[in-house]
């Protein structure tokens, strides 16, 4: 009988690839138990050109061959609106790494998903650190998609508390709510990682953010230093101690689930009006609108577990 602690897992990864998702998309090359089968690029905290240069540096950085694939270069219904304000222009801190020249794979990320989605049916584990654009679209194609999923961990929405980019919307959400919306709906086993999970249990002060320096291997000098611009954001707009680091917990509890420490089933519907509600994640805490529960919704996680995991990767 196969060992589970040994047995290889199926990864595909959907990023909008900014300081965070590098650090997240690290934490699964780096784990001998993940077998990333692609990186799909969507456009969001970075226009799609950029976020495609930043993944294929990330990987090249780890020494590592996945194939990195072009996808969608806007939402499904409106004009990108990037993150470049938190992430900086290049959505790597602007520290002046060399951005550019690296080519994607051959292919379109809008046929690649749902042929590894086939191909592996029951086996593969998306884990999505973006809008949820081409996930949507790969779901409006195919809506039998959703049942060979065996698990979708997003990084996106809210559980509890406030927004980041509304008063009650996160960002991957908010910037393409259609997409969510059909995602939410489509029957696919989701988990949820909201925003107020990063900025509770995930965020890095400067002590923090030095015993990962102090490791001092190229990995783990990338991953503080990339995070210049988002510092300065989280400090002087989102009032935390310093930089968090969503994309990264986000994947940690795919990789790991044993990181929540409370999860819920609950029904979770996307508001996609043009108000300040845009992109807001309505959870049914308390089963008010009597509606089948369609999110695993993660209300708790484990801090220390996710540093220990972060500095092991890097």
């Amino acid at each position: 009988m196969d060992d589970p602690r040994t047995k290889v897992r199926h990864f595909l990864i959907d990023t909008d690839t900014a300081s965070d998702d590098a650090v997240a998309l690290i934490l699964a090359l780096q784990n001998p138990q993940i077998q990333v089968e692609a990186i799909t690029v969507v456009a969001g905290n970075v226009p799609l050109t950029q976020g495609i240069q930043n993944a294929l540096y990330t990987v090249e950085l780890c020494g590592k061959e996945i194939p990195v694939f072009a996808g969608s270069e806007k939402p499904l219904n409106r004009p990108l609106e990037t993150a470049q304000f938190v992430h900086g222009d290049d959505g790597m801190g602007d520290i002046g790494l060399l951005l550019q020249g690296r080519e994607p794979a051959a292919g379109d990320a809008l046929e690649v998903i749902p042929t590894l989605i086939n191909q592996l049916a029951g086996e593969i584990e998306l884990v999505t650190l973006g809008p949820l654009t081409n996930i949507a679209r790969c779901l409006q194609s195919d809506p039998s998609l959703a049942q060979k999923v065996k698990l979708c961990t997003m990084m996106g929405g809210i559980g509890r508390e406030h927004g980041n980019i509304t008063p009650v919307s996160e960002y991957n959400v908010w910037t393409d709510p259609e997409a969510a919306q059909i995602v939410f709906g489509s029957g696919i086993p989701l988990r949820m990682v909201g925003w107020d999970i990063s900025r509770n249990y995930a965020w890095m002060d400067e002590t923090t953010a030095s015993q990962v320096r102090a490791i001092n291997t190229p990995l783990s000098k990338f991953a503080m230093d990339i995070q210049q611009t988002v510092n300065t954001f989280a400090k002087n707009v989102s009032k935390l101690p310093g930089f968090d680091l969503p994309d990264p917990i986000a994947m940690a509890i795919a990789i790991d689930p044993s990181l929540i420490l409370e999860s819920k089933r609950l029904y979770v519907e996307v508001i996609t009006a043009n108000d300040v509600t845009r992109g807001q994640t309505v959870v049914d805490h308390m089963s008010i609108l009597n509606r089948t529960p369609n999110v695993e919704v993660v209300l708790e996680a484990s801090r220390e577990k996710f540093l220990s995991m972060l500095k092991g990767a890097l």
